[in-house]
């Protein structure tokens, strides 16, 4: 009878923070990812911001099935969303296209991950309608590694245009129907 209380209750607290342990492991492949590029794994990195972008999608899901969205799991995914889908690209974008661009190199990906937090800020004080404002920093942080399969072809000049556009897109006011 002790043993089945325990199981029980041990479900019950894995099912209360589902969402949070989900968030949790899309943060973990972020930090991953940011050791596989400075290891120079960069196909590696790209792996795993994959995978939390996958994780990314099903933690708001969960939270919402299993009715345990809060204030804690909100901040909690925003962190888990700088490193995963800002830091994580901007690092391995810079290491694969900028790294010799000098100064300016280095200041694209500083531009991408600012405008990423503020676009983050600015979603958490908001009231949720249903609606994104500006590009979320998940949709750019993928944009921006997907960017790694051509940069054979494209050019330093075509990252020194990529990584503006979508800072600009990620703080701009325009809306997208939430999916």
């Amino acid at each position: 009878m002790f043993l089945l209380q325990k199981v029980d209750s041990t479900f019950k607290k894995i099912k209360a923070n589902a969402a949070n342990i989900i968030t949790i492991t899309n943060m973990s492949f972020g930090g991953a990812a940011i050791m596989a590029t400075l290891n120079e794994y960069h196909s590696y990195s790209v792996l795993l911001i994959f995978i939390a972008a996958f994780l990314d999608r099903y933690d708001g899901k969960v939270a919402r099935k299993f009715n345990q969205e809060s204030e804690l799991g909100k901040q909690l995914d925003s962190m888990a969303d700088i490193i995963s889908f800002g830091v994580a690209p901007a690092l391995l974008m810079y290491e694969m296209a900028l790294m010799n661009a000098g100064f300016t190199g280095m200041m694209m990906p500083v531009l991408f991950i600012a405008a990423g937090a503020l676009r983050l800020a600015r979603f958490n004080v908001m009231d949720s309608t249903g609606y994104f404002v500006g590009l979320p920093i998940t949709a750019a942080g993928t944009l921006l590694t997907i960017s790694y399969f051509f940069t054979n072809t494209l050019s330093e000049t075509f990252y020194f245009i990529l990584f503006p556009v979508l800072a600009l897109l990620m703080v701009s006011t325009f809306t997208l129907k939430k999916v």
